[in-house]
């Protein structure tokens, strides 16, 4: 099985965040889920999609018209 994977680097780039955020994130207990691999911190892309989901806002107007 393969997992693709994002570096710090490049989900801060994703998300337009500076990386120092994400360390902050981790350090509070925030953000995604992550892997540390050898000292180096690396994200599943499939965490991070499930996260951007569960952060998804649905307008009251979206709600009503299902």
């Amino acid at each position: 099985m393969v997992c693709e994977m994002l570096l710090q680097v490049e989900l801060a780039r994703r998300w337009k965040l500076s990386p120092r955020t994400l360390e902050r994130f981790r350090y509070e207990k925030k953000g995604p889920p992550y892997v540390k691999i050898g000292g180096r911190v690396v994200y599943r892309v499939s965490d991070i999609e499930a996260f951007e989901r569960s952060g998804l806002v649905l307008p009251m107007t979206y709600e009503a018209s299902k």
